[in-house]
C-alpha cells in the first residue's frame, strides 16, 4: 500500500490548508494542483475520483462556474488527467445537477453533453449511471414550479460511474443495505410462494433463503440532505466567521461510492473539493485521501469537518 508518507514525502507545500495523518487540503486550481509535484506523485496511484464539479447553471455562482458550452469544454479537458491519474482498476464518480434553458420552463441537454465529451475525452467506459434523490430539497426552479406552477419540482441529480476498464475495483457486498421485515420473516421461516412470476421467470425453492447479509442496493440512492445548523462544519465556520459553501452533499453519498469501489488503504481524490465531504468521508473510512479547493476560505472552512477526529496535523500558514 502507497502511504501518506512515501505519497507526499517531503515538505509541506505552502498551499496545504490543512492535513490528517491520511490526506490533505490543497488550495489551489485543480489543473494546476495536479501538474506540481505533490499532483504528479498521484499517477496511477487513485483508486478512486469522486467529486462534484460547479455545475452548469445559467447564472455564475460565487464558487465558480462555467456556464453553457464552456462547461463542456472546461469538464471534457480533465478526462486525459484524470484518466492519467487512476490506477489500473480505479473509478471516476461525477455528480452532475440538472440545468434549465435561461428563461424558459425546459430543460437543458448540457449534463448529458458533458457526460458524452467527458467519456469520449478521457475513453472511458460508463458502467453505470446512479441518481440522487434528495426528498427534502426545495422546490426548484422557482419561477416555473412555485410561481407558474408549470412544473413539479426537480429533486435529483445523477451520478455518473466512469472507468478506463471494463470491470473496474467494484462490489456489492460492501454496500449491502439491511434486510426489509418481510425477508427477515421469510429467512426465519422459510415460506414463500415459488415457481413462475408474471414476467414467466422461475423461482427455485431456495432462491431467498440464504442469507446474505443485506440486500442488494438499487441505483437510485434516496438521501435526504438535511443538515442541521449545529453539525461540526457549520458550527466551526460559524464561530470564525468563515462563509458556508452554498452546495455541500450529505457524506452518506460520499461513503456509498467510497464504500462500493475502494477498500481501507486505497486513495480517493476529489478534485473539485469544496467543503471537502469527500475527505471527511475517506477519512473515517480509513482511505487515504487528497482534496482541491481553489476559494481559500471554504478550504480553511472545511477544516471543521475533522474538528471531532483530533487528527489535524495543524492549519498551515494561511490565513483568511
Amino acid at each position: 500500500m502507497t502511504t501518506m508518507s512515501t505519497l507526499f514525502r517531503g515538505k509541506t507545500p505552502k498551499n496545504v490548508a490543512y492535513q490528517t495523518g491520511l490526506g490533505r487540503m490543497v488550495i489551489g486550481k485543480t489543473e494546476d494542483v495536479l501538474h506540481q509535484p505533490q499532483g504528479k506523485r498521484l499517477r496511477g496511484k487513485v483508486n478512486l475520483i469522486f467529486t462534484s464539479p460547479p455545475f452548469p447553471l445559467n447564472r455564475k455562482k460565487k464558487y465558480g462556474n462555467e456556464t453553457g458550452t464552456a462547461f463542456i469544454e472546461w469538464l471534457s479537458g480533465f478526462a486525459p488527467l484524470f484518466r492519467d491519474l487512476l490506477s489500473p482498476d480505479g473509478s471516476v464518480v461525477i455528480e452532475m445537477g440538472n440545468a434549465w434553458e435561461p428563461g424558459s420552463p425546459t430543460m437543458s441537454t448540457l449534463a448529458l453533453e458533458s457526460l458524452l465529451a467527458f467519456k469520449r475525452a478521457g475513453d472511458f467506459y460508463l458502467c453505470q449511471e446512479f441518481i440522487w434523490y434528495n426528498p427534502a430539497r426545495l422546490p426548484s426552479p422557482a419561477e416555473w414550479v412555485t410561481v407558474r406552477r408549470v412544473r413539479v419540482k426537480d429533486s435529483f441529480t445523477r451520478l455518473w460511474w466512469l472507468s478506463p476498464v471494463e470491470n473496474p475495483k467494484a462490489s456489492n457486498r460492501r454496500v449491502l443495505q439491511p434486510y426489509s421485515g418481510a425477508m427477515k420473516d421469510l429467512l426465519r421461516t422459510g415460506k414463500y410462494n415459488s415457481g413462475l412470476r408474471p414476467s414467466e421467470h422461475g423461482i427455485g425453492r431456495s432462491s431467498f433463503l440464504t442469507d446474505n447479509g443485506g440486500s442488494i442496493p438499487a441505483n437510485v440512492l434516496v438521501i435526504p440532505n438535511t443538515r442541521s445548523s449545529g453539525d461540526a462544519y457549520q458550527r466551526y465556520c460559524r464561530e470564525r466567521r468563515i462563509p458556508f459553501h452554498p452546495a455541500r452533499m450529505p457524506i452518506e453519498l460520499a461513503e456509498f461510492f467510497i464504500n462500493f469501489l475502494t477498500t481501507p488503504g486505497d486513495l480517493v481524490l476529489d478534485p473539485f473539493g469544496g467543503s471537502n465531504t469527500t475527505g471527511a468521508a475517506a477519512e473515517s473510512l480509513q482511505r487515504q485521501w487528497m482534496s482541491i479547493e481553489p476559494t481559500l476560505s471554504y478550504a480553511l472552512g472545511s477544516a471543521g469537518r475533522f474538528q471531532q477526529t483530533s487528527l489535524l496535523d495543524g492549519l498551515s500558514n494561511t490565513r483568511l
